[in-house]
């Protein structure tokens, strides 16, 4: 029998922060270079995407939401934050060990990913290469322990990133993930709003929506439209069992 081969070694954060040191970025957003939003060549499969953000008004559980998904076996990429962790340890645990459920990194403080200190929506990013790898690296780490092997995706805090971090990302072995449909806003739409965004997905798109604000119509509007989705033939995938993403 053949040896197993040795894991990857992990990468060099120092030779990767001097790297980028005063490298100017020209692009912030939610779909900077770098960022993948939707699924290539997906024929009828959308992704579902959930962001557990953590912190204040954070922490919460959709209990109604993670029962729609195990009831409609829909498979889900779950972004966590490291904060939810903290909050939520038992339950991140189960979500790893459930097969429709793929953990996903979600950022060590919930910071929008930025080399020079960019804000979005009220809240400060981080400022430097060596932020943006502790950001990242802290929860990739964390993730790992909790699930066996690290995590593919991250989403930053407010889904926001300049194209110099995304790099710093790829080079720590992650992908920035951002998203073609807005589904939840925030967990702040009802549900009739979440609906409609949800059936208006087209094929390859990736949807975000929220599972830590359990207030918000997230659940009642997906329960309406994963009938009509499925009616229509869309077949849903995580992000990992999508193939290749554009």
């Amino acid at each position: 029998m053949a040896p197993c081969p040795a894991p990857p070694l992990p990468p060099d954060t120092a030779a990767i922060a001097a790297k980028y040191a005063g490298a100017v970025p020209h692009e912030w957003g939610v779909a900077v270079t770098g960022t993948a939003t939707r699924l290539a060549a997906a024929e009828h499969r959308i992704a579902l995407t959930f962001d557990a953000c953590g912190g204040p008004q954070g922490d919460g559980v959709d209990a109604d939401l993670l029962g729609l998904l195990e009831r409609e076996r829909l498979p889900a990429t779950v972004f966590v934050n490291g904060r939810w962790i903290d909050a939520n340890p038992g339950l991140t645990a189960q979500l790893a060990g459930n097969p429709l459920v793929e953990l996903a990194n979600h950022g060590t403080r919930h910071l929008p990913l930025s080399v020079t200190g960019k804000s979005a929506y009220g809240i400060a990013g981080t400022r430097s290469p060596a932020e943006v790898i502790d950001e990242v690296w802290v929860n990739h780490n964390r993730l790992l322990e909790i699930m066996g092997r690290p995590p593919r995706w991250f989403r930053p805090g407010a889904a926001h990133c300049d194209e110099v971090a995304a790099a710093i990302v790829r080079d720590l072995g992650e992908q920035v993930m951002g998203f073609t449909v807005n589904g939840d806003a925030g967990a702040t739409l009802p549900a009739a709003k979440v609906q409609a965004a949800v059936t208006s997905t087209a094929p390859g798109s990736v949807v975000i929506m929220h599972v830590n604000r359990p207030a918000g119509g997230t659940a009642e509007g997906l329960a309406a439209a994963v009938p009509q989705l499925r009616s229509a033939g869309v077949e849903f995938v995580t992000l990992s069992g999508a193939g290749s993403l554009a």
